[in-house]
């Protein structure tokens, strides 16, 4: 097991014991990096709702509520049918074992192709989001519009996870970020988390242009030792990359 930590001790526990008891998909590295990212929009004054697109069991879900602040909720869409109709009983019992208590908690059964971002805002209090993970059906028409769904809602200073970018099984999902950045010119790739196998696939977290220098040296400097230095060549910049083994190729 990797040694990484959120240093939200509460996040941090959950992924040292039970993490992976929680059926899911989603790295234990990631959640880690995600995690801290949670912890440092609360020490910044980052307000608002957490909001996760393709819940499942609540593997990703319990770690990122488990970091919010006093008052805030996290919301949870899904249209809890796969892979049978006992999904959601299990999430809500995930949630209730691992410490998310059930008013710090929404959950909509629904398809997030069916909603609005006005009736998403009104799910949520009104609220802005702060942090949003995006792991619904893999298809461009669908994380378009999961993309479009959420930014009218987003922090200033929000982020936005989306899963399984780079992922062999997926290769067309890629196109649908890049052109979400042609339509959406404020909107930048903070960092890549990288894949620890084939099924923890990566994840590109994403955060207007101007919010970057909250969060990019921070992790810089929190997981250097996971840095793969080449970073990722948007053209016009340069990303972050974060991998459980940075290395560059060997020559033979």
């Amino acid at each position: 097991m990797l040694d990484i930590a959120s240093g939200h001790p509460a996040i941090d526990l959950y992924l040292a014991q039970s993490y992976e008891r929680v059926r899911g998909m989603s790295s234990r590295f990631a959640a880690a990096i995600c995690g801290h990212l949670v912890r440092r929009q609360t020490l910044l004054g980052v307000g608002g709702e957490l909001v996760e697109i393709g819940t499942f069991e609540g593997r990703f879900f319990i770690a990122m509520a488990l970091g919010l602040a006093p008052g805030e909720k996290a919301l949870g869409i899904d249209r809890f049918d796969w892979p049978d109709a006992g999904v959601e009983e299990r999430f809500l019992a995930n949630c209730a074992a691992h410490g998310i208590a059930r008013d710090r908690f929404l959950y909509w059964k629904t398809d997030s192709r069916e909603i609005t971002s006005a009736e998403l805002h009104k799910k949520i209090g009104e609220r802005s989001v702060r942090f949003v993970h995006i792991d619904s059906h893999h298809s461009r028409e669908c994380l378009t519009n999961d993309l479009e769904l959420v930014t009218p809602l987003l922090h200033r200073d929000g982020i936005v996870c989306i899963d399984d970018m780079l992922h062999p099984g997926y290769p067309v999902l890629i196109s649908a970020v890049l052109a979400y950045f042609d339509r959406h010119t404020d909107m930048r790739l903070l960092c890549v988390v990288d894949r620890e196998d084939i099924v923890a696939a990566p994840k590109f977290l994403i955060c207007r242009d101007e919010a970057r220098a909250l969060y990019e040296q921070d992790l810089l400097k929190t997981f250097s030792r996971f840095h793969f230095t080449l970073n990722a060549d948007m053209e016009k910049y340069f990303a972050l990359v974060l991998t459980p083994r940075p290395r560059l190729a060997e020559v033979s």
